[in-house]
């Protein structure tokens, strides 16, 4: 089983060093394969294809990396590396200023192939984003044969594949929602953050999801409905209130930042997911 071990972050144009991303994720500088892998897993260390897609321009600026309670997979998990291109500069200012960003992901213990996916981010909040669009490009490759030369060409069909997204959300900002569609998106993150059971999730409203942490943030279209529900699944600080039938008495309840690896992609996929259904139904796909 899986939990969140490390996540640091940098939202600027300063590139990640190989001492931050050594202290963040040791599992990137893995020195082999976990002894689980059989001969035919070809072993690439991450770190040489973090090199590669640095010598091609592409520089990372976050990464993050679970861990595992099984003893002796702790340095070879999944990790989560987003790069952005070098000299690339924010677009789309009216949209908050976004970069097109590709995210890789990989382990040494057999849990992942190396995946290149489509993301952005949105510096006026830091928010990074991952895309889920049938249309665009997502690159999966496993560990056989040259892993890093196959990388590197599949890191140019994502670039392109982000690029594109961006004028998806350009595309987004021109759909205008009702309340209820809203709340029909808002319902829907609610129940992919919390299972039935989750008291937290009890204590939480779909409607909170909803709130703008800056006036920047509000308005109607699916654009800024998205991000919105984005922000406040993935940075958490939603307050409700619970009742404690041990001491009967309601107890405050705060929802956390999400920091786990498979957690960040399922849901910035699944809220980019939601958002593309939504603006098919509203004949603006």
């Amino acid at each position: 089983m899986s939990q969140s071990l490390t996540y640091i972050s940098r939202r600027n144009c300063t590139p990640l060093t190989d001492a931050v991303l050594m202290k963040a994720a040791p599992s990137v500088f893995a020195h082999d394969k976990h002894e689980s892998r059989s001969e035919r897993y070809t072993y690439i260390p991450t770190i040489d294809v973090v090199n590669g897609l640095r010598a091609e321009g592409f520089m990372p600026v976050h990464v993050s990396q679970g861990r595992s309670r099984i003893p002796g997979k702790a340095n070879f998990t999944k990790h989560l590396i987003r790069f952005r291109r070098q000299g690339q500069g924010p677009t789309y200012t009216h949209l908050g200023e976004l970069f097109p960003e590709l995210i890789l992901m990989n382990s040494h213990d057999g849990t992942s192939a190396y995946k290149i996916m489509a993301g952005m981010m949105r510096l006026r909040c830091f928010n990074g984003m991952i895309v889920l669009d049938k249309n665009l490009e997502e690159v999966r490759v496993p560990h056989k044969g040259n892993v890093t030369e196959k990388v590197i060409e599949g890191s140019y069909r994502v670039m392109d594949a982000s690029q594109e997204a961006l004028r998806v959300a350009d595309h987004w900002s021109g759909v205008s929602l009702s309340r209820d569609e809203q709340m029909v998106l808002a319902e829907a993150t609610h129940m992919l953050r919390f299972d039935e059971d989750n008291t937290t999730g009890q204590a939480i409203q779909p409607k909170q999801f909803l709130a703008p942490w800056r006036k920047e943030d509000r308005g109607d279209d699916l654009w800024h409905v998205a991000n919105r529900l984005q922000e406040n699944t993935m940075k958490g600080g939603l307050h409700g209130f619970r009742w404690d039938e041990k001491a009967r008495r309601h107890r405050r309840v705060t929802t956390r930042e999400v920091k786990s690896v498979e957690t960040d992609v399922k849901v910035n996929r699944a809220i980019w997911h939601l958002s593309q259904r939504m603006a098919e139904l509203k004949g603006a796909a």
